[in-house]
Parts: structure tokens; C-alpha cells; sequence
């Protein structure tokens, strides 16, 4: 009889969130950027670590992997077309695998914008995971570093069509300010006001906000709601879309103005 599997959440640097997936006994590590408070949790958990796996080549998700091989001689999964070199086992979208040494079965979906290679990993059943690296934020989406608005829309509709109930494990704790943000575009959006102050309450506890739930981000991330009329209009009448531009354009809008909220 296996053990079920749970979520650690490990914080690093300034406001990354690393993921440790175990069963009590073996663990699998999301995006190592730093080996140290990796090494750290899996020797107070008393966890064995049986993978890597990695969604993008940006050093705060890949840093700590020749730490972590130097130390376990484990197999890394990751993205096929993303330039990282260190992987044993390059995945794409369609691929499905199960977690070594986890009763844990994640299949790949391709989600770029944020790199050109990015990836996520989901966990479908009665309890659905999402782990999505830096392409969805709670309440925000990552910067288009190598990908264009049209790779990065694909991207985040793929996302946003999970299970209302998929579990969001994102990378970085930058939620609250994603949510200002999400304010100044949907001023009257009661479910955003409304998770503002709970989010704001959790932060002011030291807890963390994520992760989030898929059906939260349909109704409160702006980045999800480029359809949504008012937000159009709100773009348009600030003069950053052209009247009824199309969701593709405004969220194109929405991505540059955010890059300089």
C-alpha cells in the first residue's frame, strides 16, 4: 500500500516558492533554484529525494540542481525545447509519467510566453495539482521574456480550462501586488475585493498565499478575463486598445501596462 502524496512548501531567495512532493518517505523537487533549503527540508522531513523536475531554464528554478545531483543520483525532468542541459528526461506536451518512488502520475502540457520552452505539470483526479512554474501567478501571469501574447493567451487558456478545484502551485509570492493591479482594472469586481483582504490577512500572518485554486483565478486574474467587456472598455477608454479590440489585443494591453504598474 503506497502512501498518498502531499505538498511542501519550501520558500527561497526573496519570494520564490520551491514544491517538495512526497509521500512521507521519497520526494520530488519542482524547480530546485537553491539546493540549500531544499537539502535543508528533506533532511528535517527525513525525506529520500527520487527526482527533479523543472518547468524553465531561469536560474532561480534550475540553480540548485548540481547541488542536488552532487548529493542524489536522480533522473531530471523538464522541458524539451527550453535549453537546459542537465535534463535525463526531456518532456513535451502529451508526455505523462509517473513520479519515481510517488504514487504520483503528472502529465506535461506546453505553456510558453514566459520562455519558449516552459511546461507545466498537472495532477488530474479528485484532488487536481497544477504546477506552473512562472506562466500563471496567483492573480497575475509571467513577463514575456521569449514568447509572444499569442503563444502566452494559448498558453493560459489551457490553464484557465482545468478543473475550477486544480490546486495552483506557482512559483513566486507576488500575489498582493498582482491584486493591486487586478484592482485598478476591475475596480468592481467583488470576488477580487474580496481576496484582496484575504489574501492581504494571510500575508499579514507570514502565511503564504498560494497555492491558489484555478477556479479563483477565472474569477479574479485579470489575465484570464481579457474577454470580459468592462475590461475592454477600461482599456479602451484610458486609450490602450482601440474600442472593441480584440481579447488577444487587450491582453497584449494588459501585459505592458503591468510590466510598468
Amino acid at each position: 500500500m503506497t502512501n498518498p502524496v502531499s505538498v511542501l512548501t519550501v520558500p527561497a531567495f526573496q519570494d520564490n516558492y520551491l514544491w517538495l512532493i512526497h509521500d512521507g518517505q521519497h520526494a520530488v523537487v519542482v524547480d530546485p533554484g537553491d539546493a540549500a533549503p531544499i537539502l535543508a527540508a528533506l533532511n528535517d522531513h527525513g525525506l529520500v529525494l527520487t527526482a527533479i523536475l523543472l518547468t524553465h531554464h531561469h536560474a532561480d528554478h534550475i540553480g540548485g540542481v548540481p547541488r542536488l545531483l552532487q548529493e542524489y543520483s536522480v533522473p531530471v525532468f523538464g522541458p524539451a525545447h527550453d535549453g537546459i542541459a542537465a535534463l535525463t528526461q526531456a518532456l513535451s506536451e502529451g508526455d505523462s509519467f509517473q513520479a519515481p518512488g510517488l504514487d504520483l502520475k503528472l502529465r506535461v502540457l506546453d505553456v510558453p510566453g514566459h520562455t519558449k520552452g516552459h511546461i507545466a505539470y498537472v495532477r488530474d483526479g479528485a484532488e487536481p495539482w497544477l504546477f506552473c512554474g512562472d506562466t500563471l501567478f496567483a492573480g497575475g501571469c509571467g513577463r514575456l521574456f521569449e514568447g509572444t501574447p499569442e503563444q502566452m493567451t494559448e498558453s493560459l487558456g489551457k490553464l484557465s480550462a482545468l478543473p475550477a478545484e486544480t490546486k495552483v502551485f506557482c512559483a513566486h509570492e507576488y500575489t498582493l501586488s498582482n491584486l493591486r493591479f487586478a484592482l485598478a482594472v476591475e475596480p468592481g469586481n467583488e470576488f477580487l475585493q474580496q481576496r484582496m483582504r484575504d489574501e492581504t490577512a494571510k500575508r499579514e500572518r507570514g502565511v503564504p498565499t498560494v497555492p491558489s485554486t484555478i477556479g479563483l483565478e477565472r474569477a479574479t486574474n485579470p489575465f484570464l478575463r481579457s474577454w470580459e467587456p468592462s475590461i475592454g472598455e477600461l482599456l479602451a477608454a484610458e486609450g490602450r486598445v482601440s474600442a472593441n479590440a480584440s481579447p488577444l489585443a487587450v491582453f497584449a494591453a494588459l501585459r505592458q501596462w503591468k510590466n510598468n504598474f
